[in-house]
Parts: C-alpha cells; structure tokens; sequence
C-alpha cells in the first residue's frame, strides 16, 4: 500500500480493492464530444485492469475513508442487476475477500469501527460496494447523486442500491462552506479546516472529491473525474458521463487549482495514481 505523509500530521493511505476492466471508449470517450453508453458498450477493446482504490486519510481529528471500494461479492451470481445491460456487456471486476476495504484496514492497524467519517464520491458499486464495514461510520454524500442512484430508477442507471445496508442513511452534504480555490462551493469535514469536499460534476450529476490542503500543497482525491491524470490535463471526459460539458468544466477547474498550487492528482482508477502519492508528485504546471 502505498501513503504519504504531509506536514499537517495527516497520512493519505492508498487502498486498492481489487481491478476492474471497462471498455477503451469509456475511459477515453472514444475520441468523439458525444457521448452514447450503447456505442460505449459496442466497443471489442477492453482495457488492461484498472486498480480500484479506496482512501485512508488519518487525520489527528479521526480517521476519515474516501470511498469504500468494490467487495467480493461481485463474483457472487445474481449479484448484479440482471437485467442492466452496462453490467452483461461493460463490466469486468476482480477482487478477493482479503482485498476487500474492511480487512485490508485491519491490515494497517485499524478498526473500520473507528472510522469516523466516510465521503462517497458517488455511488457506481466500485465506489460504494464496501459500504457494510462501516456500520458506525457517518457516511457523506452529494444530495444530487443519492436522488440518482436510489430505488428502481436508480438500478436503471446501472447503480446497486439493493446492495446498500438496510440502515444506510446518508448525510446529504449541501456545500455551504465557501469556495475552495477555484471551485465556487465546499463543505469543510475538519476543525482544523484542511479536508474539504468539492463539487466535480460529470461522471454523475452530484460527484464529489476530496481535497486535502496542506499549505504548500494539495492532494485531490478525484474519484472518476477522470480515469487518469493525462485525461484530465487533456480535458477529455469519459464516454458515459451523462453531462460531458460539465465534466469538462470540472476538468477545467483541478487543472485551474493545479496552477495556483501544487497539486498531486490522485483518480480512482489511474494506474500511477499510487505511485505519484507515494513521491508526492505533482501536476506538472504549464
């Protein structure tokens, strides 16, 4: 696993559960402005498998979990929406129960129990599927998106809120706390004022990420802003964002962020994105 520590007593851990395989157009859109999941779904080429991360931030105030990543039970029949076709033909996922967010946490020492706050960037499955290792947790999310992903509306969507805890309650952040650089709207989770959440519409209408101020610095945990750090300096959205004017428009504002400060740019599924964490490198500014 790989982690960083920053200045401010905060540790950012990379957690990788497991891999997912999506079709080359929907990482990359295909190379055309618009976008159509059934032309995604189309595609013959599949990508190489793209880790799956989940985020650890320890923080002096209480451990904070930026996405609960995938869980086993994927391999499980019947498991996915049958019925949705993004799941038959678009889909490819790998992870082993040890992979799974809860026991690799044990792993390093800690208890899911204590986690205090988990932030979901939105709710596809490879974001939400380990929500059951944290009973105690508050979970954090954008209002647009639960709407988005809730009841058989939401299963058409292709998310698994059939799947979510039968207790699962979360606590629809509104983003009243100011502008955060160049974004418009955040929500501070820390006292201390050095963990913010940021709106970074596109890959669903409510998409969130986190960005962690270390004074010199700023580590964006960017969720599926973009599926790697070159897409998003190209400001190329992939090709099932149901809105690819505001993804472009997000893209825009972390690269806007990544030239007023130093940034290290870290996308769920970025094969580097453990590696530039681990360096603490930065997006290079033009």
């Amino acid at each position: 696993m790989s982690s960083i520590s920053l200045q401010n007593g905060v540790r950012v851990h990379a957690i990788q559960t497991g891999t997912v395989s999506i079709k080359e157009r929907q990482r990359d859109g295909g190379g055309r402005a618009r976008r159509s999941l059934p032309r995604v779904l189309m595609d013959a080429r599949w990508t190489e498998p793209l880790p799956i991360l989940a985020w650890l931030v320890e923080h002096p105030e209480g451990l904070i979990v930026v996405d609960t990543g995938e869980t086993s039970r994927v391999a499980e029949p019947g498991y996915f929406t049958p019925w949705q076709p993004y799941f038959r033909f678009g889909l490819r996922e790998d992870v082993a129960p040890e992979q799974e967010i809860g026991p690799q946490l044990r792993a390093l020492g800690f208890d899911p129990d204590d986690v205090r706050t988990v932030v979901l960037t939105h709710f596809h499955t490879d974001h939400a599927g380990g929500l059951s290792h944290f009973p105690r947790s508050q979970f954090v999310a954008s209002p647009a998106d639960y709407r988005e992903a809730r009841g058989l509306l939401g299963k058409v969507r292709g998310f698994l809120p059939q799947h979510w805890p039968k207790d699962f309650a979360p606590s629809l952040t509104d983003l009243a706390d100011g502008p955060f650089g160049p974004f418009d709207a955040s929500a501070t989770l820390t006292a201390a004022g050095d963990v913010h959440i940021v709106p970074t519409p596109g890959h669903t209408p409510g998409h969130l990420s986190v960005a962690i101020d270390d004074g010199d610095k700023v580590v964006f945990l960017a969720g599926d802003t973009s599926y790697t750090e070159h897409l998003m300096l190209a400001g190329t959205p992939d090709g099932v964002s149901p809105d690819p004017t505001r993804a472009r428009d997000t893209l825009a504002h972390i690269r806007r962020l990544a030239a007023e400060r130093a940034t290290i740019y870290l996308p769920t599924h970025d094969p580097e994105s453990p590696a530039r964490l681990e360096r603490g490198q930065v997006v290079a500014r033009a």
